[in-house]
């Protein structure tokens, strides 16, 4: 199987678990957040400046269907990632023989 062939497949698959898996995320505090609470270290918290952003809570602000919202926040997620590593992945690899930077 070519290279390409594997990153579409790989790509694909990505989308779709992301924006599967991400409909069912849970909404409980993690670890975390729970040892605090149940210490009492949590009195003073603030919600994040970005509590209210489009992406916060695992979905896409403004979409009321929540399975919608769920399965566009990952789907967004991986193509931020994506790209974020292919530019990476570009800027730090070692060019071709032939190629000039």
């Amino acid at each position: 199987m070519s290279s390409k062939k594997l990153f579409l497949i790989g790509l694909l698959v990505s989308f779709l678990v992301a924006g599967f898996f991400s409909f069912y995320s849970s909404s409980q505090p993690d670890g975390l957040q729970k040892a605090t609470a149940e210490q009492g270290l949590d009195l003073t918290v603030v919600d994040s400046a970005n509590a209210d952003s489009s992406l916060a809570n695992y979905g896409v602000a403004g979409i009321e269907n929540e399975r919608l919202s769920g399965f566009l926040g990952g789907a967004i997620g991986v193509a931020v990632v994506g790209i974020a590593g292919t530019g990476i992945y570009f800027w730090v690899r070692t060019p071709k023989s032939g190629e000039t930077k």
